[in-house]
């Protein structure tokens, strides 16, 4: 099963400003007529898409539910429900426990969102493929996307596009020993 990360990041590596702030991703500037960055093209491919608490409550934010025809896994000790109309499904497994029970069902890819919810499946192995896109602004602060990891985590270069607006996004798959 593949376990892939798609998240756009600030160049000195954040993926939210301080208090989870996100404004700075709907900058007018970045607009490009037409071009969505590979994103609808990417959730295509997706079964089941996999993310924290932190990141649901943030999407509940948005003017509608982007998610409605994908399986919505969000992890939480804390949650105890979700909103039913979502059809999300709330989980407080690990990320092995999580990628057993997945695996078995027969999914094959799942998209991963949300700093710590990345952090948590790089640090068990998880993770096969990455897409960075790096947003042109020094955020100075916030939320990281990478927190600290207790091994070397080598990665492969796959390809790099460079956008009109500053945009540069680079796909990554993890080195396996």
């Amino acid at each position: 099963m593949r376990v892939m990360v798609y998240i756009a990041v600030s160049v000195d590596g954040f993926i939210a400003g301080p208090d989870g702030d996100i404004s700075w991703l709907h900058n007018t500037a970045y607009t490009i007529a037409g071009e969505d960055f590979g994103y609808a093209k990417f959730m295509s491919e997706i079964d089941c898409l996999i993310m924290g608490r932190g990141t649901y409550e943030k999407v509940l934010e948005f003017a509608e539910w982007p998610f409605a025809d994908k399986r919505v896994i969000v992890l939480s000790s804390t949650l105890r429900r979700l909103k039913a109309e979502l059809h999300a499904e709330l989980s407080s497994e690990d990320p092995q426990s999580l990628f057993n029970r997945l695996k078995a069902e027969g999914v094959r890819r799942c998209y991963v969102d949300g700093g710590k919810t990345i952090q948590n499946f790089l640090r068990s192995g998880l993770v096969t493929d990455m897409t960075l896109t790096r947003i042109p602004v020094l955020l100075g602060g916030g939320l990281p996307l990478f927190g600290e990891n207790p091994t070397l985590i080598p990665l492969v270069h796959e390809s790099t596009q460079a956008f009109a607006n500053g945009f540069v996004q680079t796909r990554y798959s993890l080195a396996r020993s």
